[in-house]
């Protein structure tokens, strides 16, 4: 079975073509979670099974190895090729949505069934609500292990505690720099047992890998700078996703898992822009 929360995650958004080769090559890398999300705008579902398919046909790993997380996302998140009834109840949607990414990615679960953003952005709503319990019966059914919310903010979490909603196991977030790498949200995840997934690291955090003082850092640590952030927000409670396309780069993101920054350096990274 799958480590109920991995070490690091390859994300399969925005590959379209290369999806299939780029999802096999990151097995192949030694990645044994992979994130999708059926909202074919960003994502290639379809392909992710097929990466995952030519793995297991050439024996590089079985589906007890991996951890396979997807997404319901709402149809103002979607394009025109919908992976549910636009007419039918939110339940129904939710319903299509996870037993379409079953079969795409040729399983009888996944294990984890992620929120892909809430209906407002600052405000958990009753469609939220109605979702999220659908989510958690198709848990309960046995269609996913762990349930999680994408795109969140501190108040959409409280006002799920608030109310006593089930809390998710998974927050999954774009992670800036400039706003303190999602600190207040992270804070809550860290006091209510939530893992807290970050995504665009690399991307979304330009000037801190051009920070003259951080690139020197990870020079004289040997390091890369795409190591060193990584190996940081492992330091600070992030668990990471890495998208990367090229061979020696996921190599090099894997190997970032043997590494121990020291807790200065870790001050450091998380002062150039928080």
């Amino acid at each position: 079975m799958p480590s109920e929360r991995p070490s690091f995650i390859y994300g399969t958004a925005w590959k379209e073509d290369r999806t299939a080769a780029l999802t096999e090559l990151a097995l192949r890398t030694g990645f044994r979670a992979i994130d999708t999300a059926n909202q074919r705008k960003h994502y290639f579902e379809e392909a992710v099974g097929q990466g995952l398919a030519t793995a297991y046909r050439a024996g590089v790993c079985t589906r007890d190895d991996l951890f396979l997380q997807t997404k319901f996302t709402y149809q103002r998140g979607q394009d025109s090729r919908l992976p549910y009834d636009p007419s039918a109840s939110l339940s129904t949607q939710v319903k299509q949505s996870l037993a379409g990414s079953l079969d795409h990615l040729k399983t009888d679960h996944v294990d984890s069934f992620v929120l892909h953003g809430p209906a407002s952005s600052y405000e958990w709503t009753d469609a939220d609500a109605e979702t999220w319990e659908t989510m958690r019966k198709e848990r309960d059914a046995g269609c996913t292990r762990l349930l999680g919310v994408s795109n969140v903010a501190l108040d959409h979490l409280e006002q799920m505690n608030s109310s006593g909603t089930e809390l998710p196991t998974f927050v999954q977030n774009r992670c800036f720099a400039r706003l303190g790498w999602d600190r207040d949200v992270r804070n809550f995840c860290a006091g209510h047992n939530i893992t807290y997934q970050g995504f665009s690291l690399l991307t979304a955090n330009p000037e801190v890998l051009q920070h003259a003082p951080f690139v020197a850092l990870a020079r004289r640590l040997g390091i890369t700078p795409a190591q060193m952030i990584f190996s940081f927000s492992r330091a600070i409670g992030i668990l990471p996703l890495t998208g990367s396309s090229n061979a020696q780069h996921l190599q090099q993101d894997l190997a970032s898992l043997t590494l121990t920054l020291p807790p200065d350096i870790v001050k450091a990274v998380e002062s150039i822009a928080g």
